[in-house]
């Protein structure tokens, strides 16, 4: 009975560990839009948290002329340089090779009708790290907006 009751035990204990471990993980939902701006403009975090976030684009312009993504940057980076050399760089789906160290999580293209994401973990040091769309156009226009760790 006593051997019942400790597996019982580690048993809850286990799946305890395991409910916590997957609720501690969150999803934020934005969409990217023509007029080349995030629905969401801020994103509260806590240190080390495991975020997802999922961009969906609503476009019905071609993926080719209007695309989105979102760009997690580094809080020490040069938030204009990443954007300018990303912009310039096509071939690896606009995020520039020589920025990649910089750049925190980043999530693929989504063109019109597609929705792409990225799971993270925040970075343990508080501040604000900025996150951009950087299909050439988009962030000097004001695709962007702030992570806030605290």
């Amino acid at each position: 009975m006593k051997s019942l009751t400790k597996i019982t035990l580690i048993l809850a204990l286990i799946f305890t560990g395991f409910v916590s471990t997957t609720m501690a993980q969150r999803t934020i939902e934005m969409v990217g839009m023509d007029n080349m701006k995030f629905d969401v403009t801020t994103i509260e975090a806590t240190p080390g948290e495991e975020i997802t976030i999922k961009l969906t684009t609503k476009s019905q312009i071609p993926k080719q002329a209007m695309a989105h993504n979102v760009v997690v940057i580094d809080k020490d980076a040069n938030v204009d340089e990443v954007a300018n050399a990303s912009a310039r760089a096509r071939d690896n789906d606009y995020i520039a090779p020589d920025y990649e160290d910089e750049i925190i999580a980043a999530t693929g293209l989504a063109g019109g009708g597609e929705t792409v994401e990225v799971t993270f973990t925040v970075p343990e040091e508080t501040g604000e790290y900025e996150y951009i769309c950087s299909f050439p156009g988009h962030y000097p226009a004001g695709m962007k907006g702030v992570l806030k760790v605290q």
